[in-house]
């Protein structure tokens, strides 16, 4: 069970880390992102986030703001998952849950 837990949290982490560099660059980057390579590989790497946002939210939400949605969600997510981790590790106990 922890190895799960341990699996969707660093999931999750990474797909927020993802996000919040493509957030960045969005604002760095300016009208130029089009053409910066690691913007590209950020929209790459996000797209099953920004695909599962678009799919949960309404239509009235601008595509624009689907990685926010996505971010939104996920970082819900991993506070789930983290309070479920730190649920079992106490029901088990912390010793056995290194």
């Amino acid at each position: 069970m922890l190895l799960l837990l341990n699996i969707a949290q660093l999931v999750f982490y990474i797909g927020l880390l993802a996000l919040a560099g493509q957030g960045l660059l969005y604002v760095l980057a300016g009208a130029k992102r089009d053409s910066n390579l690691v913007y590209q590989m950020f929209l790459v790497l996000n797209k099953p986030w920004t695909r599962a946002a678009s799919w949960i939210s309404p239509h009235k939400v601008a595509e624009r703001h689907h990685p926010v949605v996505a971010f939104c969600v996920l970082a819900v997510l991993y506070i789930v998952v983290t309070l479920a981790k730190i649920e079992h590790c106490v029901g088990v106990g912390v010793e056995n849950c290194r």
